[in-house]
């Protein structure tokens, strides 16, 4: 699932409305940055540590397909840079449409 729209109402709810987005833009800013570090990255150590951090920031915004894809990654399958940025694109604007669509 693209995004699990369950999760996001969730975390909406125990966030707030009026701070859901801004926790969304700090994820988007955050995550667009850490995508941007994996594709031109080839240090092995650095790439697990934001991959494992792209993962639970993925699953606490309900980003479903997108932690999948870091999961795979870190239990060794291998590692397309310019999927997973596609993958982040679509998730982002898939929870842009949701989030306008829950306003």
């Amino acid at each position: 699932m693209l995004v699990n729209p369950i999760r996001v109402q969730s975390l909406r709810d125990e966030i707030g409305a009026e701070a859901f987005p801004d926790v969304l833009a700090l994820f988007l800013e955050e995550s667009a940055q850490v995508v941007a570090r994996l594709r031109a990255m080839d240090d092995p150590v650095a790439m697990a540590a934001d991959l494992h951090f792209l993962k639970g920031s993925a699953l606490t915004m309900g980003l479903e397909d997108l932690a999948d894809c870091c999961r795979r990654v870190e239990q060794g399958q291998s590692f397309d840079p310019a999927a997973l940025a596609d993958l982040f694109a679509r998730s982002r604007a898939a929870l842009a449409r949701l989030e306008v669509a829950m306003a």
